[in-house]
């Protein structure tokens, strides 16, 4: 991956606190939900209830598509990620103290909601297959394809 890319990759995930994630449900339509994540570097994390209609379609279909954008004030300075991938549900209890030191990192607010039955939540991992990177700061229509 060019380096410069990835640091756009890079810039706007640490600085964007939610995404738009697209599962497929039951009926073969897309469900477009936001939510709120936490990066490792290109490594995305997000959560939700096990009982939540994402849990379920990632259950039983695990390609997803997200989007993050940041707020702009003119065409000319969109930037935005696109990206297709796999979301994995994490169940290694040391990758999820990490990524709940993630959470709790970004969001010191969160620690209030976090479910007394850790059961309850479900974190999933997406695993990027697709990149589409817009930088409309580097000209009109700028997007850059980044195949993993």
């Amino acid at each position: 991956m060019d380096p410069s890319v990835k640091a756009t990759i890079l810039d706007i995930l640490s600085k964007q606190t939610d995404m738009t994630i697209a599962t497929i449900r039951e009926d073969h339509y897309p469900q477009a939900t936001t939510v709120s994540y936490v990066s490792d570097g290109l490594d995305i994390y997000f959560g939700c209830s096990t009982r939540s209609q994402k849990a379920r379609n990632i259950a039983r279909h695990n390609k997803v598509s997200l989007t993050v954008t940041p707020s702009y004030t003119d065409w000319n300075s969109i930037r935005g990620l696109s990206l297709g991938g796999l979301a994995e549900r994490v169940t290694d209890p040391s990758q999820i103290t990490m990524i709940e030191a993630l959470f709790f990192r970004k969001f010191p607010f969160v620690v209030q909601y976090a479910p007394d039955d850790r059961g309850e939540l479900a974190l999933h991992r997406i695993v990027p297959k697709i990149w589409s990177v817009l930088d409309y700061t580097k000209g009109f229509g700028h997007t850059d394809h980044v195949t993993m």
